[in-house]
């Protein structure tokens, strides 16, 4: 797929760290010294988060200053595929019910999530290390889990999670569409030659 445009712009892909805030742009005291994705890269001016992960949250994200291009990236064309570490076991009828679809909270009302892929990872994925420690199988059973969403509700896979008793202890984005963050570091980014569109 390709998208035409009269005037250039520029794309970008990112591995963003854990406690990064998803914008640019400080709204407020409430936020007081957040980090912000300005301090990964000198960005041009106009750049937007595509996608947008919550601050706990790590993984790819596109930066662009093309709206139509972040509008078609959010659509349901493109899956979302995300790695999740969740605290215990994980049971095959948890995971079924969240290929199924669970009820989570959004804005202030029940949402009913869409069918999507949910499979149990039969290994700890190999992710850039996170400098906040994380509780580990030391202290009890964890498990990691892929889910693949056309859908992205905030904060939605650790609402899906806590829905059916295992809450997210690290939440990893690794693809969209067909880009993986692949061998990336954290806080890496790497410009690109071309439109996303034009490689997803």
């Amino acid at each position: 797929m390709s998208l035409k445009t009269t005037t250039p712009h520029h794309h970008f892909v990112i591995y963003k760290p854990y406690g990064y805030l998803s914008q640019f742009i400080n709204n407020g005291p409430k936020q007081g010294k957040k980090k912000l994705l300005g301090a990964l890269y000198d960005f041009p001016k106009g750049v937007m988060a595509v996608g947008r992960l919550d601050e706990k949250s790590e993984g790819l994200l596109f930066i662009t200053t093309d709206g139509k291009v972040s509008n078609l990236i959010n659509s349901s064309q493109f899956e979302k595929e995300y790695y999740a570490l969740v605290d215990g076991a994980i049971s095959e009828d948890a995971l079924q019910k969240m290929r199924n679809g669970v009820e989570i909270g959004f804005n202030g009302k029940k949402y009913l999530t869409k069918p999507c892929k949910v499979t149990l990872l039969d290994a700890e994925p190999n992710l850039p290390p996170r400098k906040k420690k994380i509780r580990d199988a030391r202290h009890g059973p964890v498990s990691w889990v892929s889910i693949t969403l056309t859908e992205g509700k905030f904060r939605q896979v650790r609402k899906m999670t806590s829905a059916v008793g295992f809450p997210t202890l690290r939440l990893v984005r690794i693809r969209v569409g067909n880009v993986y963050i692949n061998t990336m570091k954290s806080g890496e980014v790497i410009p690109l030659k071309t439109a996303p569109l034009e490689i997803l």
